[in-house]
């Protein structure tokens, strides 16, 4: 999978092992219950990676420097072969300080290619109700919502939906 391009400041690239500390710190650092249903990460800090988060699942948005400033975990949504045919993005990430730069909307246009790439026609994610700006953007890039949980968390002392959103790859 070959380098993607975002802007003259960064790329998107498929992560690495490398990649752990700055992915777990970019997930520290960006914690919120705007899109976060489990709890704020505390010390110890799990591995980033592990058997079900490998680093072929995840693409990245480096800065020239190197920076890692974004990623999203693209993966089938399940292991059964009777739904082989859609991706899920399950993490959609970009550090505060390098928003309203594309690198979102760079990151989730990769991952629809990738998934045609690897044969999917439909891509789906999940997104809490109140996550607005997030709606936004996938709104924006052609996904519809396809279903709502109402009330299926309970952040910040109030209930909060769970949408699901997809599109077709075709």
């Amino acid at each position: 999978m070959a380098e993607s391009p975002t802007s003259p400041e960064s790329h998107i690239r498929l992560a690495r092992a490398t990649d752990a500390a700055a992915l777990g710190g970019l997930d520290r650092d960006t914690w919120s219950t705007l899109h976060a249903v489990a709890p704020r990460p505390m010390p110890p800090y799990d591995p980033f990676f592990d058997s079900d988060h490998r680093p072929e699942d995840f693409f990245v948005a480096e800065e020239a420097g190197g920076t890692v400033v974004g990623y999203i975990r693209l993966v089938p949504p399940t292991s059964l072969a009777c739904n082989q045919h859609v991706r899920q993005i399950q993490g959609l990430v970009v550090a505060p300080g390098a928003r309203g730069r594309g690198i979102g909307r760079a990151l989730l246009r990769r991952a629809s290619d990738e998934s045609r790439r690897q044969g999917a026609v439909r891509i789906t994610l999940r997104v809490l109700g109140h996550n607005t700006p997030a709606r936004a953007l996938y709104a924006s890039e052609g996904f519809t919502v396809e279903g709502v949980l109402p009330e299926e968390f309970w952040l910040d002392g109030r209930y909060v939906d769970d949408v699901l959103m997809g599109r077709s790859l075709r």
